[in-house]
This record gives structure tokens, sequence and C-alpha cells, in this order.
């Protein structure tokens, strides 16, 4: 049960509750729960501190791109951390952000409202459809795709298959890159499955994580990085310099070693990730 002074809404769709709570190790930062599952951390007065790890990771991904605004299409909304660091760091950006409870974004911008000057649009709807019909003007254009989908715990299967990760490749730009957050347990067979899927849409694939969840030891989150193109060499000691520690990026041969031949994801063969032990979030 979410705390009485917290706002709380119960979505429409879904019939998930969600609660933001303000961080008690953190002064002016929330955290938006949604059933029961920690999505989404918000420091309202400076948007480039970045609370959880996988969101870090994600943040020293985009910070390796070239200095100045980006074009980036966002699929899943939680508060909209990401787009907020984005406008943040490279001012202009032209952002739009999917996401299939539009109760959640109304409920997100009047607790935790972004800058009224920052070019992100909200479209609303299921991801991969949306993504079928936006404006042919973004295909090939896009620097970021950022791909944080999740109905409660667990990403639905539908955006986990080699079909939508070649619908997300054809909007990057030369140099463009897709980052994709992957919640899996122990044996990861959940996200070497994605590796390989998004192997065979983009040209080069890098995994960051903890060591220990990247030895599929505990259930976390695992950050794929795909470009059109080879991703930099140069980028690679950056990632693991910026952490979080203790930090893991894995590419090449050892990716390949790493994804020890898990099957490719089709439409035909996709499933949800798998629900982690509510254990994994505490009691709150």
């Amino acid at each position: 049960m979410g705390h009485p002074e917290h706002p709380s809404t119960v979505l429409s769709l879904s019939g998930y509750r969600a609660v933001i709570e303000p961080e008690k190790w953190f002064e002016g930062s929330y955290t938006l729960v949604v059933d029961g599952t920690p999505q989404s951390n918000v420091h309202l007065g400076d948007p480039t501190r970045l609370f959880f790890e996988y969101v870090q990771r994600i943040g020293h991904v985009i910070d390796q791109l070239p200095e100045g605004p980006i074009t980036a299409v966002h699929l899943g909304a939680g508060a909209l951390t990401i787009p907020r660091y984005v406008e943040a760091t490279r001012p202009g950006s032209r952002q739009q952000v999917v996401e299939l409870e539009s109760d959640l974004v109304d409920f997100v911008r009047e607790h935790l409202p972004w800058p009224k000057q920052a070019s992100i649009r909200v479209r609303h709807g299921d991801a991969r459809a949306v993504l079928e019909k936006l404006p042919a003007g973004l295909r090939g254009s896009v620097d970021l795709v950022v791909v944080d989908v999740f109905g409660g715990s667990r990403t639905p299967a539908h955006v986990t298959s080699v079909e939508f990760y070649r619908s997300v490749a054809a909007l990057l730009a030369p140099g463009g890159i897709v980052a994709v957050n992957i919640a899996d347990g122990p044996g990861l067979a959940f996200a070497r499955g994605q590796a390989a899927t998004l192997g065979m849409a983009v040209a080069d694939v890098a995994a960051l994580a903890e060591a220990q969840i990247l030895k599929g030891r505990r259930f976390g989150n695992v950050v794929l990085v795909g470009s059109t193109s080879s991703l930099p060499m140069e980028w690679m000691p950056r990632l693991l310099a910026g952490g979080p520690h203790p930090a893991k990026v894995v590419t090449g041969r050892e990716l390949r070693d790493w994804i020890a031949g898990a099957p490719v994801v089709t439409d035909q063969t996709a499933i949800p990730s798998p629900a982690p032990n509510k254990s994994v979030f505490g009691a709150g």
C-alpha cells in the first residue's frame, strides 16, 4: 500500500496503481512506482542527476553522441527521466515520447512537471503501433531511440522481436544509436536472446551492466546499445569508467560468447520478460 500522503492514481487502461514517492536519501528526488515496481526517478531541481543504475548507463551513452541538440524518440515514458536529461544537457533537442497509459503522463505532468520550453511531444498509444505511424521525416534522421517499455514489471512480448527492432533501426540516422533497457534474472536467457535479436537489426551491439548481473548471478538491468554502423571503440573505456561501478561493457567476440547461441526472437516466438520476485524492490 502506498503512503496516504503520496500522490497516487489508478491507471484506467491497466488498472495498475501509480504512486509518486519522495526519495528519502536525495532531497528533491521523486520515484514513480507503478504496480509496486519503481519505474522512474526524477530530480526536479537537477534533471542531470540520474538515480537508477541503468538510467545512469544510458545517460553515459547519450553523453558520447556529438555535442549539440539531438532528435530523440523514447518508447515508454515513465516520468520522462531521460527526455528531461536530454533537454538539460542538450537544449534545443527535438523529442518524441510514446506512452500507452495517457493518464500516467497526465499524472506525472501534474506532480512532476517538466520545463515548458522543452520540445517534447508526447504521443499516446502502443509503442510498436505508434512507431509505425511516426512522421516519415523521422525515418533515417533520429540520433537516439530509447526502448524502455514495461507493463508493470515486465516488457511486453511484441516489443522484443526482430521485426520490432528493424522498425526501430529504420528511424536511426547515420551514427544514431538505440538503447534498450532489459530486465532479467539468473541465467539471463531473455537478455541474451534480446542481444542476439537486436544484433540482427543493427550492425553493432554492446551490453552494459554490473558485472554480477552480466554473469547471470541475480536479477537486474542490462542496457543494450546498438547502431547501424560500428559503435566507436573509444566509447567503451569511457562507458566503463563512467560506471556506476562495478561496471562491465561487453562487445565483439566477448558479446558473441555471452549470447552463447541464444535464439533470435521473432513475432511468432516472442514472450514477455520474466517477472521479478517482489523482494527485488523491497517492501515499498
